[in-house]
């Protein structure tokens, strides 16, 4: 595996904030059941894997749109929405976690996270009735000290507003913090609040090679952000 650089080192940041899915954990295997279900419960034909694999990133409010009209844009009619969207969440508040996995790696690099004493928070765009929930069940909650969900605050991912909350409630400055994400959302929202910003090569953003997107480094694995970040000197 190797480390992708756009800058030769990456400052030591007091602050690591890391993004839930696609980073972290593979959760379109649940995401992708449920849209199919709901799809089959309104006389629609499923969609698959592959294809909700595209759409994830933005909320399952977005995902379910995308969802109903087949493409990453577009919007389905209000009415199709407002049926189909209370039967998608009915069945993610059982499926959440059911078939949902943790990327290898991660655990390896949280555990570098912790024993380096960095502050430590999770930020996600996932509503908080299920982050919270997925991080326990897969033994993720307790490496963070602060967890930001899509509904936690007026804005979410790619606004700045979440990143920069976690940097006031740690008093940490935004130029030395880090967000460990997957997608464009996370490069612009970093970009956006002064942040440091990785990604992984693997994540969820619908279907574009991350590095187009220029984030400091690309990494293959959470395993690798203890050769990205400088050691304690």
């Amino acid at each position: 595996m190797s480390i992708e650089q756009q800058n030769p080192v990456l400052r030591r940041p007091q602050l690591v904030v890391v993004d839930l899915d696609g980073t972290m954990v593979d959760s379109v295997p649940d995401l992708a059941y449920c849209v199919d279900v709901m799809r089959e419960r309104l006389d629609m034909a499923p969609h698959g894997e592959a294809k909700v694999r595209e759409w994830v990133g933005n909320g399952v409010e977005r995902l379910v749109r995308r969802a109903l009209v087949g493409t990453l844009n577009g919007e389905p009619d209000e009415e199709l929405f407002n049926a189909a969207y209370p039967v998608f969440l009915e069945l993610y508040r059982h499926n959440f976690s059911a078939r949902s996995t943790v990327y290898p790696g991660v655990c390896d690099g949280l555990d570098f996270l912790v024993a380096q004493k960095f502050k430590r928070g999770c930020i996600t765009n996932k509503a908080e009735a299920f982050t919270v929930p997925l991080l326990k069940d897969l033994d993720l909650y307790d490496y963070f000290d602060l967890i930001v969900s899509g509904d936690s605050l007026p804005k979410k991912k790619p606004h700045p507003l979440p990143l920069l909350h976690a940097a006031q409630h740690f008093h940490v400055a935004p130029e030395d913090s880090l967000l460990v994400g997957d997608s464009v959302s996370d490069v612009r929202a970093a970009r956006a609040a002064g942040f440091q910003v990785v990604c992984t090569s693997y994540g969820y953003n619908h279907g574009e090679d991350i590095r187009i997107s220029q984030p400091d480094a690309v990494i293959d694995s959470l395993a690798q952000l203890s050769d990205l970040i400088p050691d304690r000197s």
